[in-house]
């Protein structure tokens, strides 16, 4: 048979033993404040999108200068310059990469002048 505590729980008992065990006040977690603002962090990630911007740039501007420079030297130039306006910290990577993009350019047009060709070819 059960029994009815003080908060009006029903609470199981054997037979056996039918006096009443204690029972403990439900805890309850004070209510988190509610802010008006919303909890987005896009202002604190814009330097970090801003520095892997930086680093892309630099990467396509150094893969540009041996393979597909007609595509990774705009890319490196665009990433770079986006990753400086955003206000990078990583404003070396970012001018290395201005500078490796624009080389890609400058090796692909140097290459077009000499062979009529936009492929490298060692040796003979």
């Amino acid at each position: 048979m059960g029994t009815l505590t003080r908060d009006h729980q029903h609470t199981a008992t054997t037979p056996a033993d039918d006096r009443h065990t204690p029972h403990s006040a439900p805890t309850t977690t004070p209510a988190r404040p509610t802010t008006a603002e919303p909890t987005t962090t896009r202002h604190t990630d814009r330097p970090r999108d801003a520095d892997g911007m930086a680093v892309a740039a630099f990467v396509l501007g150094l893969v540009g200068l041996l393979v597909f420079n007609l595509v990774f030297g705009p890319c490196a130039i665009a990433l770079a310059t986006l990753a400086l306006l955003r206000g990078t910290h990583r404003k070396g990577r970012a001018f290395l990469g201005l500078t490796l993009g624009v080389a890609d350019l400058v090796v692909l047009f140097s290459l077009l002048a000499a062979n009529d060709t936009v492929t490298w070819q060692f040796g003979g």
